[in-house]
């Protein structure tokens, strides 16, 4: 049974019941056209078994190689952008402790990560610290020629072999790449790195479930076993259930398609736990890159509260109405921190005593839904029971499912994205490319 919860009520509300019970045989065809595999971007659907198809082997072989560098490393360089770090990226951050560099008895590896901008500074200062750390490299790319990445790789390698000597990088690089084509695997062969291939039929964005994600997580010391058993769990949940009553995937989709077709173009994203930050970054390319195409498509935003309440609330509360809210709500916490007596109470804050961090943070998102309803914003809320790898297992499916069925609710193809090549192709005539 799946732990995940979406309550749409508060976004319901906003729409006409004759619009639900109309798309209601939209979204169950857009279901069907996605699990049989007949819609559009249908080459690209091999996530959509990957939690069931991931080998106890390759599994086996990702821990060894985490284990591995592991051993090799005070600092765990992933290079990659976009799809390529994301996922990997939300997981960890979500997981770990936020000031684990900091604790002297932490024995994993810090993973940082680079090839995701051309900030010269922040490359300098990166290059600053392997200069005194002991790393290691894992380069993500399907071609290798990325530039942002392939920059980055080629100032690591550089650096990597004039410490260590061409001989010993062999088994301080890892390489994620095509299994056949590109610069990358071309270089990973004649250089003798390790390799670990991408799935032809899986696309960056939905790409956290291969060894793209699995094996910076298991570097880093989660339990990709019990993030894959979530996902699992959500998928085997959402084949089974076929109907939009029973599918809070389909329930979901059809709500914020439904709000987009209202007027509520933009989609804030909203997380009272900080560590979820880049779990909202994975969320906006997810969404942002699948369905924002031909002139369609909800934009995908992201806030922190209540941190966010007081530089954007004021917005969200009284500015344009052409926005609604998913909010990932947390149940439990695993510290506890009460506030303490004092007995001046200058800051009036003896009412609160006894009462956890947590407690009152679950009380300030229940009182910005009821502020943001009261103020016509539309509300969808995710909940999960805790953040731990099977929770965060099944929130990675159940967005990749739903992405999907929004990309074929507003006709469109989910899983390609020819309009990141405008930048690119602009960028190279201005450097002068041949």
């Amino acid at each position: 049974m799946i732990t995940t919860k979406l309550s749409v009520k508060d976004a319901q509300s906003f729409i006409p019941l004759s619009a639900i019970q109309n798309e209601t045989s939209n979204v169950e065809k857009a279901y069907c056209d996605l699990i049989t595999k007949t819609g559009k971007g249908n080459g690209f659907l091999g996530w959509l078994n990957l939690p069931e198809e991931i080998t106890p082997s390759l599994l086996a072989e990702l821990q060894r190689t985490a284990e591995a560098l592991a051993a090799r490393s005070e600092v765990i360089v992933v290079v990659g952008i976009g799809g390529s770090y994301l996922g990997a990226r939300a997981v960890i951050e979500a997981l770990q402790h936020p000031f684990k560099s900091l604790l002297p008895y932490q024995k994993t590896p810090l993973v940082l990560f680079s090839g995701s901008s051309m900030g010269e500074d922040y490359h300098k200062a990166l290059m600053d610290v392997l200069d005194i750390k002991d790393y290691t490299v894992i380069v993500i790319s399907k071609s290798g020629t990325t530039t942002e990445p392939a920059i980055a790789f080629r100032i690591l390698k550089e650096h990597c072999e004039k410490k260590y000597g061409k001989t010993a990088v062999q088994k301080r690089i890892v390489a994620i790449t095509d299994k056949n084509r590109g610069a990358l695997i071309k270089l990973s062969t004649e250089e003798n790195y390790q390799t670990f291939v991408i799935p032809d039929d899986v696309g960056g964005r939905y790409s956290v479930l291969t060894p793209v994600g699995l094996l910076p997580i298991a570097c880093a010391g989660f339990n990709i076993e019990r993030l894959l058993a979530g996902a699992k769990k959500m998928r085997n949940n959402l084949l089974q259930n076929p109907n939009f009553s029973e599918n809070i995937a389909m329930q979901y989709a059809l709500s914020r398609y439904l709000l987009y077709k209202g007027g509520k173009k933009i989609e804030l994203v909203v997380a009272y736990e900080p560590q979820l930050f880049f779990f909202i970054e994975w969320f906006k390319q997810l969404f942002g890159e699948s369905d924002g195409k031909e002139g369609k498509g909800i934009f995908p935003a992201g806030a922190i509260f209540s941190t966010d309440l007081h530089s954007l609330g004021q917005y969200i509360q009284e500015g344009e109405r052409h926005l609604f809210e998913t909010v990932f709500s947390v149940e439990k916490v695993a510290a506890r921190l009460p506030i303490p007596f004092d007995n001046n109470d200058l800051d009036g804050l003896n009412y609160l005593q006894q009462k956890t961090i947590h407690k009152i943070n679950l009380t300030a998102e229940e009182g910005t839904r009821l502020a943001h309803l009261s103020g016509e914003v539309p509300n969808m809320r995710i909940t999960i029971p805790e953040i731990s790898e099977e929770s965060l297992g099944e929130l990675i499916y159940f967005f990749e499912f739903s992405c999907a069925l929004s990309g074929y609710l507003l006709d469109v193809n989910p899983f390609d994205q020819p309009g990141v090549e405008g930048y690119k192709l602009n960028m190279f005539r201005l450097l002068g490319k041949k």
